[in-house]
């Protein structure tokens, strides 16, 4: 009997992969490895890696400190290498986010509000970002998340950079 095992990747180690096509075209398949996109992003781009109508997956390189940002809906973010601290803090002015925004809005400078607590998210934490409320993400090295938001303003597509568009030779 075969062991398989599972392995798992991460921003410094991680295996390109790809879409075997057997008789169509790649161009109507989307294929893109989180780990890649976030090595080549800066610190908290939002890099969509997966969309459903206005839905998408952001992949984010978590390094440093980031912005303060105010999400027009729930968000999760799902930590997939490393470590990161997760602020929360519930807006004393939700109306900071315009209604009918999607996705999150940069905040300047700390927000007025409430501290909620702060999440310490390791590989495979999820962690809920509520509407109402601001959240600033710490990573003290280099980790990867990935965000599920509505596409909004900061979300990044680049498809053409990041999918595999033609046939991979056999291995």
């Amino acid at each position: 009997m075969e062991h398989r095992g599972t392995r798992f990747g991460s921003l410094a180690h991680y295996e390109k992969g790809g879409v075997e096509v057997i008789n169509d075209d790649a161009r109507n398949y989307v294929f893109s490895n989180l780990f890649e996109v976030a090595s080549k992003s800066k610190p908290y781009e939002k890099v969509a890696v997966g969309k459903n109508i206005e839905y998408v997956i952001e992949a984010i390189r978590a390094e440093g400190t980031s912005s303060w940002r105010a999400p027009a809906q729930d968000e999760f973010a799902l930590v997939m290498d490393g470590e990161v601290e997760i602020r929360l803090l519930k807006l004393d002015n939700p109306g900071v986010v315009p209604a009918g925004a999607h996705g999150s809005i940069g905040l300047p400078g700390t927000p007025a509000g409430r501290a909620m607590g702060v999440v310490r998210a390791r590989r495979g934490h999820m962690t809920l970002l509520p509407a109402g409320a601001a959240y600033q993400f710490h990573a003290a090295r280099p980790g990867v998340m990935l965000l599920q938001t509505l596409a909004g303003p900061d979300t990044i597509e680049r498809w053409a950079e990041i999918c595999q568009t033609a046939r991979r030779p056999n291995a």
